[in-house]
């Protein structure tokens, strides 16, 4: 029985979604971080209320501070000398440790999921001519961008509308976007690529390419 409910609870963890949520219309940008159910917003941050200190003890605190003697603080030129000039690796044992950084990179990106794309451009103009153009520069734009994304991210779920707008002042955009890599998908890159990298500094080691 404890077997089934410890397979059954990483397996609940390993496909939980981490990631964000951004959102962006009139009121500005609004970004969360993504925890399976949990939303947890980041920007904008609440302010919190100012408490106001009494005045009695500012002023003795400013009294104190004032009549404290000045420490004299130590000369940056003197920590400067001191330091020792840096000295350059081996550019051959570097490569290796790039290569595998971008390898990372493309994975990663790979397994990053656009959940939701809802994507909402408003186009203000008072011409109709002139709306028609851009209308159809804005749309070729979109055309353009959607297989830049797809390279990026597997798109789940998408809702992208170009709409005009002969009264609106300016041009407008409503944007929601949902971006999540699975708990379970994170720690296999992680324990792979970590296990690459350890064999790499290990093989440096034994070159002589690691500090002592």
């Amino acid at each position: 029985m404890g077997f089934w409910i410890t397979a059954a609870v990483l397996l609940v963890l390993a496909i939980l979604p981490l990631g964000v949520r951004i959102r962006y219309n009139a009121a500005g940008f609004v970004l969360k971080v993504i925890a399976g159910p949990v939303k947890i917003t980041v920007f904008p941050r609440k302010k919190k209320p100012k408490q106001q200190k009494p005045k009695g003890k500012k002023q003795k605190k400013e009294q104190i501070k004032a009549s404290a003697p000045s420490e004299e603080k130590p000369s940056q030129s003197v920590e400067g000398n001191q330091e020792q000039k840096e000295t350059g690796g081996s550019l051959t044992r570097f490569l290796p440790l790039v290569k595998l950084g971008l390898k990372f990179l493309g994975d990663f990106r790979r397994k990053l999921r656009l959940d939701n794309l809802y994507l909402r451009l408003i186009l203000a103009c008072d011409d109709p001519c002139d709306l028609a153009v851009n209308y159809g520069r804005t749309w070729a734009a979109v055309g353009n961008l959607m297989p830049q994304l797809e390279r990026l991210f597997v798109i789940k779920k998408r809702d992208i509308q170009v709409e005009c707008d002969f009264t609106a002042a300016e041009t407008r955009v409503i944007a929601h976007m949902d971006i999540t890599i699975t708990l379970g998908r994170l720690l296999v890159l992680a324990v792979y690529y970590g296990i690459r990298v350890l064999i790499e500094f290990l093989s440096m080691k034994r070159k002589g390419g690691g500090e002592q």
